[in-house]
C-alpha cells in the first residue's frame, strides 16, 4: 500500500497512545519527547501550534493550555509559590485581576496593583518576597502602551521577573521577549486563534528551564489543550499575518472617524497622534497599532444601550480579535469583580465601549458607527 503522507497535521483525536510492550515504555520515560503516551502529558496537535507559537515569540520553548486565563496561571506559579508577592499594572484585564484576588491569593499569593504612572519605578511597591511583574503590551480596556524594554530593566535591576501577557498586540506587533520579558503569554482564543471559535492559551518562555516548568505545570493541573482546539488554532494561526494586516487599517480608519464625530467624547487608540503613548506604540509596534479601541459615549446605560441595539456589524460579545467585528462593555463585562473605586481609578466608566476591529470591509464599519451614533 502507498504511504500516506498528509500536507495538513491530521487531528489526533485520542485521549492514550499505544505501547507495544515494556522497552517502549521504559524508552519513553528516558525520553519524553520520543514519543507520545497520555494527551494530558502531551499530543501532536498542541505540540505543533506550541512549535508554531514559539517560533512566532522567538522564545526557548512554550506551553498550550485550555484558556488564557490557565496561561496566566500557569505563568505566575511558574516564578511564585506560597508566602511570594507579585506585582500587577493596575491596567489589567479583570479576569487577570480576579484570579490574582481571588485563587492566588488563598494560595498564600499576594498582590499589589501598579498605577500605570508608576510601572517605571517599582521600588517603592517591591517587598523581599516579590518575585515578578504582570503587564500587557497593550492595556485592556484603555490601550495604554507598556514600554517594555524600559520595564524589563527596572524589572530585573530589581531581581524581578517580567511577565507580559501579548494578546492585544500579538507577536506580530511586538515579541516581548526580545525586548527582555522572561515570558509572553497569550489568550489564543483571541488574535492567533482569530475565528471566535477556540478557546486556549499559551504561555513563551525566554529561559528553556522556565520553559519545562510551564510544560510540567501543565501537565500537573491538567490544563492541558484539546487535539480539536490545537488543530483549529493551527489553522488559524496561518492566516495571523493577513487578519491583523487587516484589523491595524480598519481600525485606523475607524478610529480617525470616532475622534471627528460629536457623538465621542473620547477615543482610545494607539494609532491616533495625541494618544499619550502614540511614539512608543509606533516603534514598538513596527508601525502597526492594533485593531482593539475603546470609545468614550455619554456616562447613561440608555445611552450605551441604544448604541449597542442600532449597531449591524458590531454586536454586543464580550470576547475580541475575531475576523468578524463586536464591541464589548468593560464596567458589566471584563471589569465588572474590580471595586467601584478601581474602576473609576482607571476611566472605567457606564460611557465606556469597547470595540474590536475586524476585518469587513472598513467603509461598511465607519458607515455602521456613524448610523449608530445617531
Amino acid at each position: 500500500m502507498t504511504s500516506i503522507t498528509p500536507k495538513i497535521t491530521p487531528i489526533y483525536q485520542t485521549s492514550v497512545f499505544k505501547f507495544q510492550d515494556l522497552d517502549e515504555l521504559d524508552q519513553y520515560f528516558q525520553d519524553t519527547s520520543s514519543r507520545y503516551l497520555y494527551s494530558r502529558n502531551g499530543n501532536p496537535n498542541s505540540d505543533e501550534l506550541v512549535n508554531a507559537i514559539n517560533q512566532l515569540e522567538g522564545g526557548a520553548g512554550a506551553v498550550a493550555t485550555s484558556s488564557g486565563m490557565s496561561a496566566i496561571f500557569a505563568s505566575i506559579l511558574a516564578y511564585c509559590q506560597t508566602g511570594d508577592h507579585v506585582l500587577c499594572a493596575a491596567d489589567i484585564y479583570g479576569g487577570s485581576a480576579a484570579l490574582l484576588n481571588t485563587e492566588l491569593s488563598r494560595m498564600g499569593i499576594t498582590v499589589t496593583y501598579v498605577p500605570f504612572e508608576q510601572l517605571y519605578s517599582l521600588g517603592q511597591f517591591v517587598q523581599p518576597t516579590t518575585r515578578l511583574l504582570l503587564a500587557e503590551t497593550i492595556s485592556n480596556p484603555l490601550l495604554r502602551v507598556a514600554d517594555l524594554r524600559r520595564l524589563a530593566t527596572e524589572c530585573h535591576n530589581l531581581g524581578l521577573k517580567l511577565v507580559v501577557d501579548n494578546t492585544f498586540a500579538t507577536p506580530l506587533l511586538t515579541k516581548p521577549l526580545s525586548l527582555g520579558a522572561d515570558i509572553s503569554l497569550h489568550s489564543v482564543t483571541k488574535y492567533l486563534a482569530g475565528h471566535s471559535d477556540v478557546t486556549a492559551g499559551a504561555a513563551v518562555a525566554a529561559d528553556p528551564e522556565v520553559a519545562a516548568r510551564l510544560k510540567q505545570i501543565g501537565v500537573f493541573y491538567g490544563l492541558t489543550l484539546s487535539p480539536m482546539e490545537s488543530w483549529l488554532a493551527v489553522r488559524g494561526l496561518k492566516t495571523l499575518r493577513l487578519r491583523v494586516r487587516e484589523h491595524c487599517h480598519n481600525a485606523q480608519a475607524v478610529a480617525e472617524m470616532l475622534q471627528q464625530h460629536p457623538g465621542v467624547r473620547a477615543v482610545y487608540y494607539p494609532g491616533l497622534p495625541d494618544h499619550a503613548q502614540h511614539a512608543l506604540a509606533k516603534e514598538q509596534g513596527g508601525g502597526m497599532f492594533g485593531g482593539m479601541m475603546s470609545i468614550l459615549l455619554e456616562d447613561d446605560q440608555e445611552a450605551v444601550s441604544g448604541f449597542m441595539r442600532r449597531c449591524q456589524r458590531f454586536p454586543f460579545a464580550p470576547s475580541l480579535a475575531g475576523v468578524d467585528s463586536s464591541l464589548s462593555y468593560p464596567l458589566g463585562t471584563s471589569h465588572r469583580a474590580l471595586t467601584p473605586e478601581q474602576q473609576r481609578d482607571l476611566g472605567i466608566t457606564l460611557g465606556l465601549v469597547r470595540l474590536s476591529v475586524g476585518i469587513e470591509p472598513a467603509e461598511e464599519l465607519v458607515e455602521d458607527l456613524r448610523q449608530a451614533l445617531g
